[in-house]
C-alpha cells in the first residue's frame, strides 16, 4: 500500500480541522473518501495515544467541565425505525474539561451521559492535574457523587446552576431555550465566587461545532460510527491544543501550560502519526495458486 505524500496528508488534516467534511475535504484534496477516512483514522489514535502520554501533571488552579451533543448514525428518537443501526447510535455525548487560565483541554469522553460515564470522566480530570484546583460544572446531578468519590476533600468544587425559559416561539424545533438566570452554588471546599463559572468551556463546545462538520446542526455530515466520531474529536483537540496560536494567549493551550515549548504545524501532526503508526508492508511477490 503506497502512502501519500506528507503534504497532501498535512493539506487532508488542516481541511478537517476547519470544519469540512470527509466528503469535501476528499473533493478539495482531490483523493478518494475512503483516503481522508483513513488518514483521520490513523490521526485521531495518534492524537489520543500522544495526548494521554504528555496531559499529566498539568499545574491548574481553575478547571471548567461541560458536556456537549451530537448523535451517531441518527437521532436517538429514531434509531428503532433506522435500518442496521448499529449498537452505540443515537445520543452521543462529549464531555470536556478546561483549563480556565491557559484554555488547555484537560481531557475529554466520549460516550453516554450518565452517572457512570461521569465518574470515569472526572477520575481522568484528577488524574491529570498536579494539586488542588477549583473545579465548575453545571447543575447536572452525577457530578455531585463523581466530584465526591474521586476528589474527596481536595477541590474547591461549585456548580452553576442555570434555569431556562420557553423555547422562542416559532423556533421550538431547532432553537434552544432561553437561559434566564444562573445561580452559583458551593458544593465543597472554598471557591471562590468570582471564578464559578463554565465560559470557557462552553466556548469550546461551540469551537467544536465550529471546527468539526459532525457537529453542525441540520447537515447530513453527522457521525456514522461512534469510533470515528471520538477520533474526530481526538485530532480536533490536538489541533485545538498544540497547533492553534490562541487569539488572547498568542501562544497555543499547550505552550501556556508548558506542555510544549512550540506551535505545532500540520506536518509535525503528520509526524506524529508515522511515529506512532507501524509502516504499511510492502506486497510480496505473487504466487500462483497450486491447481487442485
Amino acid at each position: 500500500m503506497n502512502r501519500l505524500d506528507p503534504a497532501v496528508r498535512a493539506q487532508i488534516l488542516r481541511c478537517l480541522v476547519e470544519g469540512n467534511s470527509i466528503r469535501a475535504t476528499a473533493r478539495l484534496c482531490q483523493v478518494e473518501k475512503r483516503t481522508v477516512t483513513r488518514l483521520m483514522i490513523d490521526a485521531g489514535r495518534a492524537c489520543q495515544a500522544y495526548q494521554d502520554q504528555v496531559l499529566c501533571d498539568l499545574p491548574c488552579k481553575r478547571v471548567q467541565v461541560d458536556e456537549i451533543w451530537s448523535f451517531t448514525y441518527a437521532k436517538q428518537k429514531n434509531v428503532k425505525a433506522a435500518k442496521a443501526a448499529p449498537e452505540r447510535a443515537g445520543d452521543t455525548w462529549t464531555w470536556t474539561a478546561i483549563c480556565a487560565d491557559t484554555k488547555l483541554a484537560i481531557n475529554w469522553l466520549v460516550g453516554n451521559r450518565d452517572a457512570v460515564h461521569a465518574h470515569a470522566f472526572i477520575h481522568d480530570v484528577w488524574e491529570r492535574l498536579a494539586g488542588r484546583v477549583q473545579l465548575t460544572s453545571d447543575g447536572f446531578a452525577p457530578y455531585r457523587d463523581a466530584v465526591e468519590q474521586v476528589f474527596g476533600i481536595d477541590v474547591d468544587y461549585a456548580m452553576l446552576v442555570k434555569s431556562y425559559g420557553a423555547s422562542p416561539e416559532g423556533e421550538k424545533r431547532y432553537s434552544p431555550a432561553e437561559c434566564i438566570g444562573a445561580k452559583k452554588v458551593p458544593m465543597q471546599g472554598k471557591p471562590d465566587p468570582k471564578h464559578i463559572s463554565t465560559s470557557f468551556v462552553e466556548r469550546q463546545n461551540l469551537t467544536m461545532r465550529m471546527a468539526m462538520r459532525r457537529f453542525t446542526r441540520l447537515t447530513n455530515a453527522f457521525s456514522k460510527k461512534i469510533e470515528n466520531h471520538a477520533y474526530a474529536v481526538s485530532l480536533h483537540f490536538m489541533h485545538y491544543n498544540f497547533c492553534r496560536q490562541h487569539q488572547t494567549l498568542r501562544v497555543s493551550p499547550a505552550m501556556a501550560a508548558g506542555v510544549t515549548d512550540r506551535l505545532w504545524t500540520a506536518e509535525d501532526v503528520v509526524t506524529l502519526i508515522d511515529s506512532m503508526t507501524p509502516a504499511p508492508k510492502p506486497r510480496g511477490p505473487y504466487k500462483k495458486r497450486k491447481a487442485i
